[in-house]
């Protein structure tokens, strides 16, 4: 096993949130360390085509974004350790990290950048077709399918603003829901179900996505009868949730009902010198570039951290 190493500030996370921290941090000669997870790169590492993020007019494929940011970020001197973080204890400083095979790592200063994972239908059919027709942020990829016909799975509110986003794009919208009544809320519900390109099926479920090299239809069955039949569509859009990725810091962090990381006065967590960045608190926008602004902020406020800590 690797021995113990310290660092002055460690980041937890290698998507959008925790790279743009590594950034500002290193350049203000925190050398911060990125713990990146294994894989590392976050929900854009699944993203084909990213035409939403500042400066890249022609767009950019997912992957080849992270690595960017990930190469900017080393050359101001961030080091990785490509591992995961399986327990932490915040009790007291040094903070301590435990990273499995890859030893510990004290740090007196945290970010934590772990993001939430999208919901999925676990279907072997969709897994394959992820980011060829296969998306689960309509307005991320939403634009990619004009004049196509589209289907949502979720009920609640979430999937009515995916399924009236699309429409923009779609010929039409077919909202899938397994359940019989909607979890929307009523204003919601009367905005997608006011809406001429939207269609329902409910008491419903996915049991396979059809094509080859991208999305062309959808196998459902209604639960109640049994029945199954087939719809063709040119894209499937999950919108079903999203999980925290915060199993290691349960009891260590105050979390919110739905499992997200609380903060107060910006970035701070409830715990001094622990910051959290990214989709792993913010559960409203979850885009990219709102992931790297919250970055920022999380290395700006850990820098202060760190001076004020080490006046004192």
């Amino acid at each position: 096993m690797a021995d113990e190493t310290r660092a002055r500030l460690a980041i937890i996370g290698s998507g959008p949130a925790g790279l743009t921290a590594a950034i500002y941090a290193s350049r203000a000669e925190l050398k911060p360390v990125v713990i990146s997870g294994v894989p590392a790169g976050g929900q854009l590492m699944l993203t084909t085509d990213v035409d939403n993020f500042p400066g890249f007019p022609e767009g950019i494929q997912g992957p080849e974004l992270m690595d960017r940011m990930r190469a900017q970020a080393a050359r101001f001197g961030t080091q990785f350790v490509d591992a995961n973080v399986t327990k932490v204890d915040f009790s007291r400083r040094p903070f301590r990290l435990e990273m499995g095979l890859a030893g510990t790592m004290v740090a007196d200063a945290v970010i934590v950048a772990t993001g939430a994972n999208a919901r999925w239908l676990d279907l072997p059919s969709e897994q394959r077709l992820r980011g060829h027709g296969v998306s689960a942020c309509a307005t991320c990829d939403g634009f990619f399918f004009k004049s196509k016909a589209l289907a949502v799975v979720g009920g609640g509110d979430s999937a009515m603003e995916e399924a009236t986003f699309l429409t923009r794009f779609a010929t039409k919208v077919t909202i899938i829901h397994r359940g019989d009544n909607l979890r929307a809320s009523v204003i919601m519900q009367r905005r997608a179900q006011t809406n001429p390109k939207i269609e329902f099926r409910m008491g419903t479920v996915v049991e396979e996505v059809l094509g080859t090299d991208s999305v062309e239809g959808l196998k459902l069955k209604e639960l109640a009868s049994g029945k199954v039949s087939t719809l063709p569509v040119g894209g499937l859009f999950l919108a079903i949730g999203h999980d925290p990725a915060i199993e290691v810091f349960r009891g260590q962090l105050e979390l919110d009902p739905k499992g997200y990381i609380v903060t107060h006065e910006g970035t701070r967590t409830n715990v001094e010198g622990v910051f959290a960045a990214g989709d792993v608190f913010d559960h409203r926008y979850k885009q990219a570039v709102s992931a790297a602004g919250l970055g920022c902020m999380a290395a700006l406020d850990a820098e202060k951290f760190l001076a004020e800590s080490a006046s004192h």
